[in-house]
């Protein structure tokens, strides 16, 4: 959902910063990489320490790169396989750091192994929901469906709850509920989008395999 409206907004307010950034000749790849450093510093630093608002500061700053990097491409006529690999191997980094983080916190200091469990989830989930879609299309399938809680709206409502859950520290009462919350609402909703791929792509498949037989099938019929 976030991908479909949001992406297209923040595209044309990025274009004027990936612009500059041609102009001062640093390459696409280069964005990449220091963007995904940044949110695993972020997320590995502050958030196991319970610094949640100063490490969500630092993992927004971050993580529009993903969004300036493809930006610097198109306006180079530069897009790449190879730029798409890098791009989407290194956001599953940067998921695993951000999730990675809650459960180091959840296992320490936070001392709730249920939470704990939850972050683990998230994490693990988020990378199977990426990985149907790209197998499924690895095997010619196109996996039309567009899921309840992919990506954009895992980092959106984790670091938008953790930001605000960080506000405690500063005598904000109550409103660290808000991250576990979050938690909760991303591991069932990547439990729903899981399911939503798998069924999809068992329909597609199923699919192309009787379109495949039918093909294949001796056409009836006498020669005149």
């Amino acid at each position: 959902m976030l991908n479909k409206y949001a992406r297209a907004f923040f595209t044309r307010v990025l274009t004027p910063f990936a612009a500059f950034l041609i102009r001062r000749g640093v390459s696409p790849d280069t964005v990449t990489l220091i963007g995904t450093a940044g949110v695993m510093a972020g997320a590995l630093v502050f958030f196991p320490r319970g610094e949640f608002f100063w490490g969500t500061v630092v993992i927004t700053l971050f993580v529009f790169s993903d969004l300036v990097d493809g930006n610097m491409a198109r306006q180079m006529g530069r897009s790449s396989r190879w730029g798409a690999f890098l791009d989407s191997t290194l956001d599953r980094v940067a998921d695993g750091a951000i999730f990675g983080g809650f459960a180091l916190w959840y296992a320490g200091s936070g001392d709730d192994n249920i939470l704990c469990a939850v972050s683990i989830f998230c994490l693990a989930s988020g990378q199977v929901v990426s990985y149907t879609k790209a197998r499924g299309e690895a095997i010619g399938l196109p996996v039309a469906v567009n899921g309840l809680v992919e990506r954009a709206e895992r980092l959106v409502i984790s670091l938008v709850a953790a930001g605000f859950a960080g506000l405690h520290k500063f005598g904000v009462p109550g409103i660290d509920v808000l991250l576990p919350v979050a938690l909760w609402i991303v591991a069932v909703g990547s439990l729903v989008t899981l399911v939503q791929r798998v069924v999809t792509v068992r329909r597609e498949a199923a699919e192309a395999d009787a379109e495949a037989a039918r093909q294949d099938m001796p056409q009836s019929g006498t020669a005149s």
